[in-house]
């Protein structure tokens, strides 16, 4: 008899813990923040506890896990509209190799050595650093690679570039009419300027730019405030990209 109540409690534990994980998201899934393996770690500790004692009642350990749930779906809710919580719960990523060039501050202050470097290239099948133009610490850990063949196609005269600023911007000349262009051109990833309706000021005072003059570039794109925008970037060829809500 004991056998098969361990037998079903299995069974049942089982499908809460996979109802749990639905419930939790494709996200969990995906990729794993500190915050998604703590909740994680625990319901599978309180699953272990409801499948050993077989005397303790299953709503015990139910309870637990459903609240657990509900903790982080209110949580990847608020997240969804508030950058500062989103930043403090999930970080933010680092920049390893910025433009062939090894960031020693921030792997410092990662924690993060050149073994573990090399490591994560050879996962992304990169063996010689010098093929790299960007390395990203994403918030998961995992290493995001961008090659100079990728990102300066034959422009050859970007594989050794000198120790300058992490982006570095020169003025262009301007589009009459639509500005496709916007008399802004850097080398660099896309670079965010509008998240979830909240400006970022700090990139836009790194590519020399005010609030007014983004204004001007959002109203090309049909938008008449800030907060009608989701998502806003620019690349380096200066091409604005919107997203509106």
């Amino acid at each position: 008899m004991d056998l098969l109540n361990l037998f079903l409690r299995t069974i049942m534990t089982y499908f809460v813990v996979f109802i749990m994980l639905r419930l939790m998201g494709k996200r969990e899934i995906g990729k794993l923040s500190v915050f998604d393996l703590v909740i994680s770690i625990m319901i599978a500790e309180i699953a272990v506890f409801v499948i050993e004692d077989t005397n303790k009642p299953l709503i015990d350990g139910i309870l637990p896990m459903v609240t657990l749930v509900g903790i982080q779906i209110l949580i990847a809710y608020i997240t969804l509209k508030n950058l500062w919580l989103r930043r403090a719960i999930d970080g933010v990523p680092s920049i390893i190799i910025d433009h062939g060039k090894l960031q020693r501050d921030e792997m410092k202050r990662q924690r993060y050595n050149l073994s573990d470097l090399m490591l994560q290239l050879r996962q992304n099948h990169v063996t010689n650093i010098a093929d790299v133009a960007f390395a990203i610490l994403e918030t998961t850990g995992k290493l995001t690679v961008v090659k100079k063949q990728d990102f300066y196609g034959n422009r050859s005269e970007y594989y050794d570039l000198p120790n300058k600023n992490n982006l570095q911007w020169e003025a262009s000349e301007e589009l009459v009419g639509r500005q496709e262009e916007h008399g802004i051109r850097y080398e660099g990833l896309p670079l965010p300027l509008i998240m979830d309706g909240k400006v970022l000021d700090k990139n836009l005072e790194e590519i020399g730019r005010d609030r007014f003059w983004l204004k001007n570039q959002i109203q090309f794109k049909g938008a008449k405030d800030f907060k009608e925008i989701f998502f806003c970037t620019i690349d380096h060829r200066g091409r604005i990209f919107v997203d509106m809500i």
